[in-house]
């Protein structure tokens, strides 16, 4: 290296890193002292707390980023994790925002929360860490956070839960030398480096237990280059000028040449005002839309090429945004489209919210007097892009016209709306004010409480849907106070209390269950002795579960039971250990049920949800394809039910029978039969048209991870899928073929040749086509889903993911040519993958 290079410094700029802020959640450290028995006989709940648990209580950390005071992100909590030796998670967190975009007042808050009794947790400690050190470098490597002790994060810009100290002890001291030592500051000596790592970590055990303090550890990403932060280069944008005015020459120094001074590398102008909209197409604007409502603009008809392009407008998906002549278009024509229902939504995207005059016409006017829109329009106005509570409260006024079970059907997405609206406004600090918006509440809460409240079905799945939302801390107050709005309605009603009595057993039970299952799941016995435990629990009578008071069961309310079958339950040998539980039935029948607990049951429910209404929709253009959408019910973010359905995996078949044909033909044999090869002719039917619903259904959420472990088939030819882990495109098998039919399948069929494979086909056309009518409705109830924490849901473009698996821009014969041509398109690596699954199911069990 030569002199002059000698002290080049070399670094990174914040702009170019186009990468989604990571952290990883290590560990937490520190002596948690109980409390004193004085303090428990003042504050007797004080017993439930996690740290008067002996061993190792259930903490998790939330994390979320913030920046001037408001929140980048929604909050990010660690997933529930079972402790032994000390409080490590070493998880990995992602946030939806790239480096490139972060401020320089960038903060992340953390808070370590502990257990306070049911559905209440209380903070351990809390710290706000920030992003940028001093000198504006972006901080990397691992890092120690002061956790204030009893403190919940606050993450403000004059934070009172910072995560340095001014102060700084031994193991601060150390960890400062290891930073440089891993930069590559401090000379590395492998034999010297190993004693003093020992030693040091010698030091970090003495430190820990005399001190008082609490620490959070995490790990930022280490990159080769300190990276500075640097605002976004603007010089590419197109200039108003081209001018470029050339420097005087200054007789007393030296001149700066021509091309110096116009070197748009050397000076960069930042423009505030390059986000805002151009003041001239403001004006332009204004003057194209006539703001007052002559007799002129309300007889205004389009010509047959506009009438055209308005009805190719109204076409559009959801997600599709308009361009601004389009915008003018529907604003030009507003009073002839108010006779068309789908209009509503384009209209309501082309006004200037912020113009009083446009929204004053568009509400006040013009909502009130437009034809009644569909359910699926009125959803989409529920959503987060709408903040106007006077749209809101006309498409909850729609919503008065679907019955009750209809409402069930969308119940799980107006219970998320429920996040939209303006009683989560003070936790919800992104929308932007404005005097022409109404921010007022649209009622939609009273609206489910109402219907709710009159329909004992609708109303224990609403109980449970909003059960599960209050154990969210970020939207945990505006759903609470939901809920007790809800209980009181229902207290006054006729037999009220019985109700809410009704609701507190079933409560009760989820419970009792809950915590077993957490104990045979932790538990390191084999799964014969976790039967017999939860066999013996459950015949005891002192646990009141083999024979219970009349209750409606949490997962289907229809059903009235008064006790478990002890004898017949069982624990299946997956992961997680679920609960496979009989349940008697007031009419003396079994209801067959899995309880899983330490599993998040959301995205089963919402997949299950959803097949529901695809069969409710085909069955309305009476088309049955004999769809076995199973009940699924999350009673917890990390618990839930579910409905078992006798039958038995693919794989299993397979393996016991050599053929699906061999188990149908076992089960209902008909000897004299023509062309069902021994089987019944209604069982094979029911056999195919269930084997085509699924292929459609599951080809439209983009459900993978299949093998023969999760394809089912009962005995009287009912075929479907379970374990919706993976959905909407993601899938962890490569190259695996967008419509899942595997050859097994085919062959029951008779081969590809057969007749009955023919009719598989065309009930796969027939249910594709039904289905792209009500693309809309699917893709504003999968919108609605943003914010419930549901993975494969959660910041991840919905429209876009299930969009392109309709194809609305196709006619319905090029979609049939399309469909035809994904059924031919077998990938040849899912055998192997099938059988690699095969290989570890069996060191499994």
């Amino acid at each position: 290296m030569d002199k002059d290079n000698r002290d080049d410094f070399t670094f990174a700029k914040l702009s170019d890193l186009k990468l989604p802020v990571t952290l990883r959640i290590s560990q937490f450290e520190g002596t948690r002292v109980p409390r004193t028995f004085t303090e428990l006989l003042e504050k007797p709940e004080l017993r439930f707390h996690g740290v008067q648990t002996p061993g190792f209580s259930d903490l998790y950390v939330t994390c979320q980023l913030l920046a001037d005071n408001k929140p980048l992100t929604i909050p990010f909590r660690t997933a529930a994790k079972a402790f032994k030796k000390d409080y490590t998670w070493n998880e990995w967190i992602t946030f939806p925002i790239r480096y490139c975009d972060l401020p320089l007042s960038s903060q992340i808050t953390f808070t370590v929360w502990d257990i306070a009794g049911p559905r209440s947790a209380v903070p351990v400690g809390g710290s706000t860490f920030k992003l940028f050190g001093k000198k504006w470098t972006l901080r990397r490597g691992k890092h120690r956070l002061f956790l204030w002790a009893g403190r919940e994060a606050d993450g403000s810009d004059d934070s009172t839960t910072p995560s340095k100290l001014g102060t700084r002890d031994e193991m601060g001291r150390l960890e400062k030398l290891v930073k440089k030592y891993e930069r590559g500051d401090l000379p590395k000596c492998d034999w010297l480096d190993n004693l003093t790592f020992r030693k040091m970590a010698s030091i970090h055990a003495d430190e820990t237990q005399k001190s008082d303090n609490l620490y959070l550890y995490i790990d930022l990403p280490r990159f080769d280059f300190p990276v500075i932060f640097s605002e976004p280069d603007f010089s590419n944008r197109p200039s108003t000028s081209t001018t470029v005015v050339a420097p005087t020459t200054n007789p007393a120094g030296p001149s700066i040449s021509t091309s110096f001074a116009s070197d748009t590398h050397l000076w960069a102008i930042v423009d505030p005002e390059v986000a805002r909209e151009n003041p001239v197409e403001d004006k332009h604007r204004r003057l194209i839309r006539s703001h007052r409502s002559s007799p002129h603009d309300r007889g205004l008809k389009p010509n047959a090429k506009i009438r055209d392009e308005l009805a190719k407008i109204l076409n559009y998906a959801p997600s599709q945004p308009l361009t601004s002549e389009e915008k003018d278009q529907i604003w030009k024509f507003r009073f002839y489209l108010s006779r068309d229902k789908r209009g509503l939504t384009k209209f309501l995207k082309s006004v200037t919210w912020r113009d009083q005059s446009e929204v004053k016409q568009a509400v006040e006017e013009l909502l009130p007097q437009w034809t009644e829109i569909d359910i699926d329009d009125a959803l989409e106005l529920l959503g987060p892009g709408t903040v106007d509570s006077r749209v809101r409260a006309y498409a909850v006024k729609q919503l008065n016209r679907a019955d009750d079970d209809e409402l069930l059907l969308y119940l799980l997405q107006l219970v998320q709306a429920l996040k939209f609206e303006s009683t989560a406004s003070d936790q919800r600090s992104s929308r932007i004010t404005s005097s022409a918006i109404s921010y007022e509440d649209s009622g939609l809460a009273d609206f489910l409480i109402s219907r709710a409240v009159k329909n004992p079905i609708l109303s224990n799945r609403f109980h449970w849907y909003l059960m599960v939302e209050v154990a969210d801390q970020v939207m945990a107050k505006m759903y609470g106070r939901v809920i007790y709005k809800f209980q009181q309605r229902i207290a006054e009603s006729e037999g009220g209390e019985e109700r809410r009595e009704l609701m507190k057993r079933q409560g009760q039970l989820i419970e009792a269950l809950g915590k077993r299952a957490k104990e045979l799941r932790t538990s390191k016995d084999p799964r014969p002795k976790k039967i017999e435990k939860l066999r013996a629990f459950l015949a005891d009578s002192k646990n009141n579960l083999s024979s219970i008071a009349p209750l409606p069961l949490p997962l289907n309310a229809k059903l009235t039971v008064t006790g478990i079958i002890a004898e017949k339950c069982s624990v299946f040998k997956s992961n997680m250990f679920p609960l496979l539980l009989y349940f008697r039935c007031a009419d003396d029948t079994e209801y067959p049920v899995i309880f899983k607990d330490g599993d998040d049951m959301r995205q089963d429910q919402l997949v299950i949800q959803l097949f529901t209404l695809m069969e409710r929709l085909l069955k309305k253009e009476a088309f049955d394809l004999k769809l076995t959408a199973y009940d699924v019910l999350a009673t917890a973010p990390q618990q839930g039910l579910a409905q078992f359905i006798p039958s038995k995996t693919v794989a299993a078949i397979m393996s016991e029978h050599g053929s699906l044909l061999n188990y149908l033909r076992a089960n209902y044999p008909d000897e004299g039969s023509v062309g069902t090869y021994g089987v019944e002719p209604g069982v094979i039917d029911t056999y195919i048209k269930s084997c085509a619903g699924y292929c459609v259904v599951t080809y439209l959420l983009g459900v993978g991870d299949r093998h023969l472990d999760n394809l089912l088939l009962s005995p009287d030819g009912h075929f479907f899928h379970v374990d919706f882990g993976y959905i909407l495109g993601r899938d962890p098998k490569v190259l695996a073929p967008p419509v899942k039919v595997c050859k097994e399948m085919v062959d029951a069929m008779g081969g590809t040749q057969s007749v009955h494979y023919g009719r598989f086909k065309n009930f796969c056309f027939t249910a594709f086509i039904i289905l792209r009518k009500s693309a809309n409705l699917i893709l504003n109830l999968l919108a609605l889903m943003v914010d419930a924490n549901i993975p494969d849901v959660t910041h991840r473009d919905v429209h876009e993911q299930v969009l392109g698996k309709f194809r609305l821009d196709l006619t319905d014969e090029d979609a049939i040519k399309h469909f035809d041509a994904l059924l031919n398109d077998v990938s040849p690596f899912a055998a192997v993958l099938d059988r690699m699954h095969d290989w570890a199911q069996y060191w499994r069990s």
